[in-house]
């Protein structure tokens, strides 16, 4: 079996360390070159088991997904390879999501035996919108969640939901937090699915001409349904940098900036008396070594981070090209069949030398 996966940063990392030096299952992630922090690139190019595959892509995670839609579409490919993914494309990953957020409710939403469920906030920063479905699915199976969504500058959620723009803009924005800097949240498919009655039909159309001309325009009875269950919001750079220093300031705490996106919403919106809320902390400051030091705050990695500068590192490139999209799907199509193919023959991938 071989899981692909494309990484906006943290995934990748994630996947190639639960299963390097495994027999019988090889990893192939992309990454966007020079989109990712230095920690994150080396979290997954110094990895030099023979069943890990890293490609770094000359693009945004966005442009990633594209070869590897289609990927996933060729059914013989996947079968006869027994493809999978690690992103929140794969439904298995939404649902452990779900059970994250009972836990979170079980914990802290004040939940006593015998008396009415209370309502219970849950404030997530948003890319792909994986973390945020797994919520809102759990609101459906009965849970009385209030769900918020924030995004940093690249706002298509926000848009989507405050004026029905469901739309990209010409480029990702690069901020500080990386790995949400996304622009086509593949999960918001879902999300429409349950929205709108599980009417396939509607969605298939929504999606189609989304995909084909990165544009849609909800109509606003169905806006109106979205911002019933989902609130939004958006901050820049600069606010994700104020709510890092407020959160050290007041908590001696150092938090990552993705964090600081959905927690920039606690400092901005009065709590509502009667329901606790629960932040989405996503991932260690450690890898984010820019922004904790562009806030002024102390930037202390643990020494397994310090250790992967030395490391010697393994990757190859995909490179942009005039037909990038083709190029790329057909170097990860080979490459996926080479692997295979060794596999089969109990060889290895890569020389010792």
């Amino acid at each position: 079996d071989l899981i692909l996966s494309g990484t906006s940063g943290d995934t990748g990392g994630s996947a190639i360390h639960c299963a390097k030096g495994l027999s019988e299952l090889d990893v192939l992630v992309v990454f966007p070159r020079g989109r990712v922090t230095p920690v994150q690139e080396k979290h997954m190019t110094t990895c030099l088991e023979d069943n890990i595959h890293v490609f770094a892509a000359d693009g945004s995670s966005d442009n990633i997904d594209q070869p590897l839609r289609r990927l996933f579409a060729d059914q013989k490919l996947v079968t006869s390879h027994g493809l999978m993914s690690l992103n929140s494309v794969n439904w298995s990953r939404v649902m452990v999501q779900i059970a994250h957020f009972v836990y979170a409710y079980m914990q802290l939403s004040g939940v006593e035996r015998g008396l009415e469920l209370p309502e219970f906030e849950v404030v997530v920063p948003t890319g792909g919108a994986g973390n945020i479905t797994a919520a809102y699915m759990l609101k459906l199976m009965g849970l009385p969640l209030k769900l918020v969504a924030m995004v940093n500058s690249n706002d298509i959620v926000h848009r989507t939901v405050t004026n029905g723009d469901f739309s990209m803009t010409s480029d990702v924005t690069r901020t500080l937090a990386p790995a949400i800097d996304i622009q086509d949240p593949y999960n918001i498919e879902r999300i429409f699915w349950l929205l709108l009655d599980r009417d396939g039909s509607s969605v298939k159309n929504i999606m189609e001409e989304f995909q084909r001309s990165h544009r849609h325009s909800l109509f606003e009875n169905h806006r109106r349904l979205l911002s019933e269950v989902l609130l939004t919001g958006t901050v820049g750079d600069e606010e994700i940098l104020e709510t890092m220093r407020r959160c050290w300031e007041e908590n001696q705490y150092v938090m990552c900036p993705h964090t600081a996106v959905a927690v920039w919403h606690q400092y901005h919106h009065p709590h509502t008396a009667g329901i606790n809320r629960c932040y989405v902390a996503t991932a260690s400051p450690a890898k984010f070594q820019e922004a904790v030091e562009k806030a002024g705050l102390p930037f202390d990695p643990p020494e397994a981070v310090l250790a992967l500068e030395s490391l010697p590192t393994r990757y190859q490139n995909l490179e942009r090209s005039q037909n990038w999209c083709e190029d790329w799907e057909d170097r990860l199509r080979a490459w996926i069949q080479f692997v295979s193919c060794v596999r089969m023959k109990r060889g290895a991938c890569y020389s010792e030398s």
